[in-house]
């Protein structure tokens, strides 16, 4: 951002504040499954970023499964939404960072997640107050890698997105975010390590959310 004052802060939360990849994945490959699909190699790496109805039409349309978009959707969030009542897989620090970059940035959060999982994990980590604006890409025309998400929060917040700094963990949220002009910090998960041009785009990569200090935020401008 070359000496350019921050003026928020916008986090992902799949990867980022929730370790949910995982559980995406494993209630995704179970369904496709389940309704005589094939699950290929790099499937994983494409949903993730996708919006719900991107996601819902790929596991349709291209891996087979005999249901319709809507059906897909529908039934994979309800059965997200089952996990998350049981139990939201928070990742460790994550909600002490979260709280201390909100003492000093308005903060938005641009999530591929379901408007109701959002919900739903912001309420079982106390952190619904900590967040000025939320957004699902089911409210945007694209997700990522697409930048609408991240572009409509910056909106919402009032800022201009180049004096933004996101926080993302997968390859198309990096993409997502500097297509908006934000600076990027990237903390991509173990099992789901970034593609190199994505690895490029970002300002700087961390090892794990709870490096993310206020001091990395002010040094990003």
């Amino acid at each position: 951002m070359g000496g350019v004052t921050v003026d928020g802060v916008v986090f992902d939360l799949d990867g980022v504040i929730v370790d949910s990849e995982p559980v995406w994945e494993e209630v995704r490959r179970a369904y496709v499954a389940e309704h005589g699909g094939g699950w290929q190699d790099d499937t994983q790496r494409r949903l993730m970023g996708m919006s719900t109805g991107e996601w819902a039409r790929y596991l349709s349309d291209e891996l087979g499964v005999r249901r319709t978009a809507d059906q897909v959707a529908a039934e994979v969030v309800e059965e997200m939404a089952r996990r998350y009542a049981a139990r939201v897989p928070v990742i460790d620090g994550a909600v002490d960072v979260v709280r201390r970059l909100a003492a000093q940035w308005p903060l938005g959060l641009a999530s591929s997640s379901p408007t109701r999982l959002i919900a739903a994990a912001l309420a079982a980590t106390d952190l619904t107050d900590a967040f000025r604006t939320t957004l699902s890409t089911e409210e945007t025309e694209r997700g990522k890698p697409a930048p609408d998400v991240y572009l409509s929060v910056a909106r919402q917040l009032g800022l201009d997105p180049t004096r933004c700094v996101a926080v993302e963990d997968s390859s198309n949220g990096v993409r997502s975010a500097a297509a908006a002009g934000m600076a990027v910090v990237a903390v991509p998960h173990g099992a789901y390590p970034l593609d190199p041009d994505a690895r490029r785009l970002a300002v700087t990569v961390l090892d794990s959310i709870d490096e993310l200090t206020p001091e990395v935020v002010d040094g990003l401008g």
